[in-house]
């Protein structure tokens, strides 16, 4: 069977998978297209070489009985509106995060999936197939380090933009970091705070940078996650969990070292997606395989989204106010009780 997809926004993240189903995975097939600048969209059709129809919005798309799944790759504050309307229309969907910009966008998107009676929605946090992050949980999983008691994080970029904001270090930064150190330990968070350290001289009046995130777990762990934007020498992701028994650290990511000019060295990356790059194959691989042999996405849940929208929107009232805010989760429904754990 081949997935039929139509996907809505044709710009950098949609082209870029546009070209991973078109030529990289299996099993999948680009039927149709949409985005807000038409000529967008046009252009990405000619540029593959696609037989796919190109329509003027998302909801003539959504129509189209042609589409088996819906990739959502828009604008984030337009994901719930059309996510919405493709669960309602009984059509799987992909959805680059967020899945909502507010905990009751998600919750809305909750409910209109339980009535159709399966899931239908994945949400695009690829770390969780990212083969370190898969180790780390393998780990936990199988208590090689015991109980789990913290977990020091990093997220660093060599540079941002003007335009990039002190909110965003949560919404576009740390919500990847919410999603996955939640997969890690299973443990719903509790409370955060916000610790601002001296300021670089490299980030610009808008932005407070770095930043640092003390997140506290239902059970007691401890998680501090320095996000820093500014770092200059490389994009580093950094992930160690402390146990009981022992610690268990994400590995650096592969690189040779050289031996020259009297060093010792080995090079960093300096751009996030080639960091993630394996990592986005294998989820939509995976989307593509779990909806066409079970008959559902296995990977993270419209409920995941509803998760990481609600500690962004407390992370970000901590950075407002300085103090401990709590992070207040409806009970999780029955229907997304199961946790799947992906393997590579």
């Amino acid at each position: 069977m081949t997935l039929r997809f139509g996907v809505v926004g044709t710009g950098a993240i949609g082209r870029e998978h546009i070209n991973r189903i078109t030529n990289k995975l299996s099993g999948g097939k680009i039927v149709a297209v949409t985005d807000v600048n038409h000529e967008s969209a046009t252009q990405t059709v000619e540029a593959y070489q696609l037989d796919a129809v190109v329509y003027p919005d998302d909801k003539a798309l959504i129509a189209d009985p042609n589409v088996d799944a819906v990739l959502v790759t828009s604008w984030g504050p337009a994901h719930e509106e059309t996510v919405v309307a493709a669960v309602e229309a009984g059509k799987y969907v992909f959805c680059e995060k967020p899945l909502a910009t507010t905990g009751e966008g998600c919750l809305r998107i909750v409910e209109a999936e339980m009535k159709q009676g399966k899931k239908l929605v994945q949400v695009g946090f690829m770390r969780r197939y990212d083969t370190g992050y898969v180790q780390l949980k393998q780990a936990i999983d199988n208590h090689v380090i015991g109980q789990p008691l913290m977990i020091h994080a990093a997220h660093r970029n060599p540079q941002v933009g003007e335009n990039y904001t002190t909110d965003m270090a949560v919404v576009d930064t740390l919500v990847h970091e919410i999603d996955v150190l939640h997969w890690l330990v299973g443990d719903d968070y509790k409370s955060v705070q916000v610790v601002f350290p001296r300021k670089t001289q490299f980030a610009h009046d808008k932005l407070h940078d770095p930043q640092l995130f003390i997140i506290e777990t239902q059970s007691g762990i401890v998680i501090d996650v320095e996000v820093f934007v500014n770092c200059k020498y490389g994009y580093d992701i950094q992930c160690e969990v402390i146990g009981e028994e022992g610690i268990a650290k994400l590995p650096e990511f592969p690189s040779i070292v050289l031996r020259k000019d009297e060093k010792l060295s080995a090079g960093i990356l300096n751009d996030w997606k080639y960091r993630f790059m394996d990592a986005y194959n294998i989820e939509i691989q995976d989307f593509i395989d779990s909806v066409t042999k079970k008959g559902e996405p296995q990977g993270p849940t419209s409920w995941d989204g509803y998760i990481a929208a609600v500690t962004s929107d407390a992370c970000v009232k901590a950075q407002q106010t300085g103090e401990k805010e709590l992070i207040e989760l409806q009970e999780r429904p029955d229907f997304y009780s199961e946790k799947k754990t992906q393997t590579v």
